[in-house]
């Protein structure tokens, strides 16, 4: 019953992102929702923060678990739009005001998992790529990519973010090439795994 509660109480919640921002939602507006009394509410969540917390955690956590491999920078993309595209208007209503805060949490998470994902599968058998430069680049692509949809974000998620992110892409293909050849012109060859 009290998962049940709990699940009623984030329902409510994503319910009222919708239609309003966080800072205009009370514990009694979420309470009349679900029809539980404000003790109930307390009992589960210290707050509203505490429940925005929980709500996206869960929603990072899912994404954690439908993808254990990515192939392509593309699809880390793809992931990490798709995910904000599915509670847009529950993420701009909170991303607008000072409760902001907790969604970046999860982005910066979910960026990081799927770089890793793209990571291990792009250098799985590469046994030249230390651990340590593969932690560099992950961090280097999770702060690109988080950026990019915070950017993006900023502008209530109405520019294409896919045609910037790839030309990116493209343009760090050029640069790993040129930097390949001017090392070891054999090395060329080796600058598509991006």
């Amino acid at each position: 019953m009290s998962n049940l509660t709990k699940q009623a109480i984030r329902n409510s919640m994503l319910k009222l992102l919708k239609e309003k921002p966080v800072s205009r939602i009370t514990v009694k507006d979420i309470s009349e929702d679900c029809g539980i009394n404000r003790n109930t509410f307390y009992y589960h969540y210290q707050d509203i923060p505490a429940l925005i917390e929980e709500i996206f955690t869960s929603e990072a956590e899912k994404i954690i678990a439908e993808y254990q491999s990515l192939h392509s920078m593309e699809e880390c993309l793809a992931v990490v739009v798709s995910s904000a595209q599915k509670h847009k208007k529950e993420i701009l209503n909170l991303f607008h005001t000072s409760h902001r805060e907790l969604y970046e949490q999860s982005l910066w998470r979910t960026c990081e998992y799927v770089m890793n994902c793209f990571m291990n599968a792009v250098f799985q058998d590469d046994s030249d790529l230390k651990q340590k430069d593969q932690e560099i680049l992950v961090q280097y692509y999770k702060c690109t990519l988080f950026g990019l949809v915070m950017d993006w974000m900023s502008h209530d998620m109405q520019t294409d973010l896919q045609a910037p992110f790839q030309h990116l892409l493209e343009l760090q293909d050029v640069i790993v090439h040129q930097i390949l050849i001017r090392q070891n012109p054999e090395n060329a060859q080796n600058s598509d795994k991006f």
